[in-house]
């Protein structure tokens, strides 16, 4: 009996362009559009940083020499890109009975299969990208378990910039305003020549709900509610005092079933959007003989049969390392 999984539609270059098609249902980060696929053709990255100054010129009389420019210090930085295997098997009982009459086998019900096991897999490579890239947005990119892959902050040799929201204070005295624009200021200042649209600020729910109950808010956010979004979730975004404010509820469990929230109850974290080059997402290949020296895809499949012919093996891969080039613009919010 022929095996069906030989069909050239159930090939690598068939499955991955599969996978790759299937939606992704989870990802508020990459809605917001922040980290834009960078394709690579290696297992490592170089990250190089051009530290350019820019300095006053003092006058000088006519004939005089003038001053002699000075050109910027480069630092190179490597990282290794993460490798996220995930296996899954097609068992017999899956195909069984849908052979037809006359033929060996019904290729679209397969499919369907096949199909459903890529996009469960799909998912659960979705929701790890989206944990990989809040831990980017936090200056530490986390593993499932919460071990630290890279701390940016420590990589880039910088101090994380961090402000206090002074909830537990119910006066309407000006502070909950004078704390974000001390985060305006830190954004600002992190970009050092990069240009941005907006900040954002992605929050827990205690945050969030502590920001927009508070006394010095909470006028400002009742009159946005009876605005133009009266009917929509106000939850998706707030702005006040130059910076947008979003409840995001973010969390999965890992292999172990340990629920893990992507930000700590009672903090938020601020960044700016419209950036030219501060995020990226490198993608690296496969280690597939086929996928030697190619650009990366942000997700591969294959499939094999397993011994015996009990069944399919499917084999599925990312490689992505959500990176932020200028860690200075990441800042975090605390309650207190």
């Amino acid at each position: 009996m022929q095996n069906p999984f030989d069909n050239p539609g159930f090939s690598m270059a068939s499955l991955t362009t599969a996978i790759n098609l299937i939606p992704n249902r989870y990802g508020r980060i990459e809605q917001l559009g922040l980290f834009p696929a960078k394709p690579v053709r290696t297992r490592q990255i170089i990250v190089e940083e051009y530290a350019g100054r820019l300095n006053l010129l003092p006058t000088k009389a006519p004939g005089s020499p003038g001053t002699v420019g000075e050109r910027g210090t480069r630092t190179l930085r490597s990282f290794v890109i993460p490798h996220i295997p995930h296996d899954d098997v097609v068992l017999p009982e899956e195909v069984q009975g849908i052979r037809a009459f006359g033929s060996e086998t019904e290729m679209e019900a397969i499919s369907g299969v096949m199909a459903r096991h890529l996009e469960t897999m799909r998912n659960k490579h979705a929701i790890t990208l989206e944990h990989l890239r809040m831990g980017a947005l936090k200056g530490q990119i986390l593993d499932a378990d919460g071990s630290t892959i890279y701390n940016l902050y420590t990589e880039f040799q910088i101090a994380q910039q961090s402000v206090a929201f002074e909830f537990s204070n119910t006066a309407d005295n000006g502070q909950i305003k004078a704390a974000c624009l001390e985060v305006l200021g830190h954004v600002e200042d992190g970009l050092k020549g990069e240009y941005m649209t907006g900040i954002h600020v992605l929050c827990s729910p205690e945050f969030f709900r502590a920001l927009t109950i508070h006394k010095e808010v909470k006028t400002a956010y009742q009159n946005y509610q009876q605005g133009i979004y009266l009917f929509s979730d106000v939850r998706k975004g707030f702005p006040y005092a130059g910076i947008t404010f979003e409840e995001y509820r973010g969390q999965a469990s890992d292999i172990n079933g340990t629920v893990r929230k992507f930000i700590a109850p009672g903090e938020a974290h601020a960044f700016p959007l419209g950036t030219v080059d501060t995020f990226g997402t490198y993608l690296a290949p496969a280690d597939f003989n086929e996928t030697v020296n190619t650009l990366g895809q942000p997700l591969y499949a294959k499939q094999e049969p397993r011994k015996f012919e009990r069944g399919t093996d499917l084999h599925t891969q990312s490689n992505p390392l959500p990176m932020c080039h200028r860690p200075g613009v990441l800042v975090k919010l605390t309650s207190a």
